[in-house]
């Protein structure tokens, strides 16, 4: 999507990806990474979600990314921490004790830059992006991460009947972007309560490793 779709999102205050509690799914299968604390978790357009909240508690280091700085300065508010800014090639940084939040475009984000990560977690990057730029974005996420072990979250709807984002990923999709790269396992495929806008929709969690 846009620069501009997301700056009005978040002016506009119209964040319904935003989640008021800890994603239920981290909270169940987060432990199928078998991390040991003190692990460093990449969240791509990690937002201010509070699963950051969760596992900085849990005692695991954070690093994102994120294209609206006014998600990440929300953040760091809603966290009750002053973190330092800094500038980092085409970045910037936010970060503090534990955790390390790059703003700007995630295609700007080099391994170098981002650092050693012991696992990602995915859940609201693969299905914010348009087809064509999920293909770009999962190679990236490869090779910035040094191909960690992946937390992903995906949903399956008719998307003729609604437009992303999120965006339906089927698990043919999902294999396409990662089989070359990764074993994976499909931990969960479910029919989600309520459907997601109104329409009947799956939600999956995959174990990429």
């Amino acid at each position: 999507m846009e620069k501009d779709f997301w700056l009005s999102r978040w002016k506009e205050n119209n964040i319904p990806f935003h989640e008021a509690e800890t994603n239920p799914l981290l909270l169940k299968y987060f432990k199928e990474l078998s991390l040991a604390k003190d692990s460093r978790i990449f969240i791509p357009l990690c937002g201010k979600t509070l699963d950051i909240t969760w596992l900085l508690s849990n005692g695991y280091r954070i690093a994102g990314a994120e294209l609206v700085e006014m998600a990440v300065q929300q953040l760091f508010q809603e966290l009750g921490v002053e973190p330092e800014i800094s500038k980092v090639d085409k970045l910037t940084l936010y970060s503090a004790k534990g955790i390390d939040i790059f703003v700007g475009d995630i295609f700007d984000l080099s391994k170098e830059t981002l650092g050693p990560v012991d696992a990602v977690y995915d859940r609201a990057a693969l299905v914010a992006l348009p087809r064509e730029t999920r293909v770009r974005y999962s190679a990236h996420l490869a090779k910035i991460t040094n191909q960690a072990p992946q937390l992903l979250i995906t949903f399956e709807y008719d998307q003729s009947k609604m437009a992303g984002p999120p965006f339906s990923i089927s698990a043919e999709e999902v294999s396409q972007h990662y089989k070359d790269t990764f074993n994976l396992v499909n931990l969960l495929s479910r029919e989600m309560a309520g459907g997601l806008k109104g329409q009947a929709a799956k939600e999956n969690v995959w174990k990429l490793y």
